[in-house]
């Protein structure tokens, strides 16, 4: 059978970027949700993090990164960085009009919404990403009633990336972030962990907070909402080949060896490619 010109699209990769390998998280959960898929991965870890820049400087490299991906050809693009995300995700999309773009954040709201029976949700993640309170934002639009506190918790970021997810540091931290939210009267009945690199360190801050407290991770409502819009949009795999090609804009053997962690499975160094943004 003669392919058609929407058949050789629909074989194009999903494009993901984050500002470093946070965003492997969620490739992992796409991955497991569409296995068939091929992707292209883009983890600028020579400026990371974004948590920590202007609305601005997070606005440009968010283009920067997308404009990559859509060089060398995507079908849909997953903002992988909750900060990119709150405050880039607009013109990201006004900039590829022509290509479906996903940002981590409104899945996230829309899975908090669903999980809290209060109303009453906390947020956490880096400080750009609370500052911008997008989360907020986008809470409230689907639940006018919630009430919602962001709490910026920038340390969990670096227990990510050396590794330390589980055991007393971790939960020491968390211990020290978490306890004042969660140490009330009218604690919050769920938490969203509103950075790529928190799903890290899930059963660390599970030991510490209220069991009965829901848990929203963005990574696997973000993968369900890409499903869907693959399937809406018919766009597809039809050879389910998958694959996975990976591109860093520094140190292709530290993203390789810090990657494997979040990713869940090992990243050859010679799959990584160096790339300036």
């Amino acid at each position: 059978m003669t392919k058609t010109a929407t058949d050789y699209n629909n074989e194009l990769p999903i494009g993901v970027f984050d500002s470093g390998v946070g965003g492997l998280t969620v490739l992992k959960a796409l991955m497991r949700r569409l296995p068939g898929e091929r992707f292209l991965y883009l983890g600028d870890c020579a400026r990371l993090p974004y948590g920590t820049k202007s609305p601005q400087t997070v606005t440009r490299y968010a283009l920067q990164a997308a404009s990559v991906l859509a060089s060398r050809g995507v079908k849909l693009m997953v903002i992988a960085c909750n900060t990119a995300s709150a405050i880039g995700l607009d013109a990201v999309r006004a900039a590829h009009p022509g290509i479906p773009v996903v940002g981590v954040v409104e899945p996230g709201a829309q899975a908090a919404c669903k999980a809290s029976r209060s109303g009453r949700i906390a947020v956490i993640a880096t400080e750009s990403t609370i500052r911008g309170r997008a989360y907020h934002r986008a809470i409230t639009a689907i639940r006018p009633d919630a009430q919602v506190d962001g709490h910026a918790c920038s340390l969990f970021v670096s227990l990510a990336e050396e590794g330390w997810h589980t055991g007393e540091i971790a939960e020491a931290v968390a211990m020290r972030y978490l306890d004042p939210i969660f140490n009330d009267a009218h604690a919050p009945d769920t938490l969203v962990l509103g950075c790529t690199h928190f799903p890290l360190l899930k059963q660390a801050i599970g030991n510490v907070i209220n069991p009965e407290a829901a848990i929203v991770d963005s990574a696997g409502t973000t993968a369900q909402a890409v499903h869907g819009l693959v399937h809406d949009l018919g766009m597809g795999a039809t050879e389910g080949h998958g694959g996975i090609r990976f591109l860093t804009t520094d140190d292709a053997a530290r993203f390789a060896r810090t990657g494997q962690g979040f990713l869940g499975r090992s990243i050859p160094e010679d799959d990584v490619r160096l790339v300036d943004l």
